[in-house]
């Protein structure tokens, strides 16, 4: 096997290896950028339209993968180098597991203001509206959806496309969680963010589930609960993680969701008790398994890409 047909394969671990050691960036994260990059440009053309709303993401998907593509031309050592970087900067999997990690230190701590100030930083509900159990549900739905979100795509999509597909994958993610929700704004505009993030995401979700099955302590419970609950969340893809997660730890998920644009009753997965601080601690454990177990994946599948399409 040359060189060439290793290298995607040798990025995607450098940049799982860099994730892990150091995390997020902490400044000049390329996510961050992308994300004032996208608001700019929102100011500039919005308008309550679905062709403008796609032309919106059209453009800043596309020029993020073009881009990329431009920049990964080269040889062996330049794929390894574009790719590394694209994959540390897409995933988010460590700084997900230590901020759930402090949220429920905190929360059983009894510290509570100090577990809402991190609420942002995990999802877009009103930590005003939560108390310490609504915390800690808000925590474990989150660490499952970020687990495909911020884990699984990036490094499913590096797989396939290399850096362009980790770079662009995460656009498409980031304009999903600033415009894709359905508020008075952006029902229209932010359609087609949406349903690009639903489209990208429908492998990374389902990889997710099989490796929570096959990782998770209960996982009868886990296969139940997706096949029964899945389908009634109103994601087709965090429906799938989230049932699967429920199931596998044994714990209910769902019910009122306060979002600054409206009130959410979500459905009911799983049929367990509503999560505890020790549910989360568990949560997190399974959610680094998962991690592992897909990282040594794609690298494996890079391989192969590569070895059929000859790069």
């Amino acid at each position: 096997m040359t060189r060439r047909h290793t290298a995607r394969a040798v990025g995607i671990a450098l940049g799982v290896l860099a994730d892990r050691v150091v995390g997020d960036p902490r400044r000049f994260h390329p996510v961050a950028g992308m994300g004032t990059v996208a608001a700019a440009l929102e100011r500039r053309v919005w308008s309550d339209s679905r062709v403008v709303g796609a032309v919106y993401t059209g453009t800043l998907v596309g020029g993020v993968a073009g881009l990329t593509a431009v920049a990964d031309r080269g040889g062996p050592r330049t794929t390894v180098l574009t790719t590394a970087a694209a994959t540390w900067a897409s995933l988010g999997g460590t700084t997900l597991t230590r901020v759930v990690e402090d949220l429920g230190t905190l929360v059983g701590a009894d510290d509570l203001d100090a577990a809402r100030d991190l609420v942002p930083s995990l999802c877009g509900r009103d930590p005003r509206s939560l108390d310490a159990d609504g915390m800690v549900r808000a925590a474990v739905e989150s660490l499952a959806e970020n687990t495909s979100d911020a884990t699984v795509g990036p490094l499913v999509w590096a797989a396939i496309a290399g850096a362009p597909g980790a770079l662009g994958y995460r656009m498409a993610n980031t304009l999903d969680a600033m415009v894709g929700y359905r508020s008075e704004r952006h029902g229209r505009f932010g359609w087609a963010s949406a349903r690009l993030d639903d489209l990208a995401n429908l492998v990374p979700a389902r990889v997710t589930g099989l490796a929570v099955v096959a990782l998770g302590a209960d996982r009868r419970g886990a296969v139940a609960a997706w096949r029964r609950d899945a389908g009634r969340h109103p994601s087709p893809n965090a429906g799938v993680v989230e049932a699967a997660f429920a199931g596998a730890l044994g714990t209910g998920l769902g019910g009122l969701t306060v979002y600054p644009h409206g009130i959410e009753d979500r459905p009911r997965l799983g049929d367990g008790p509503p999560p505890t601080v020790d549910d989360l601690r568990r949560a997190v454990e399974l959610s680094r398994r998962v991690q592992t177990v897909v990282a040594v994946a794609a690298c494996g599948a890079a391989l192969l890409v590569s070895r059929r399409s000859g790069r």
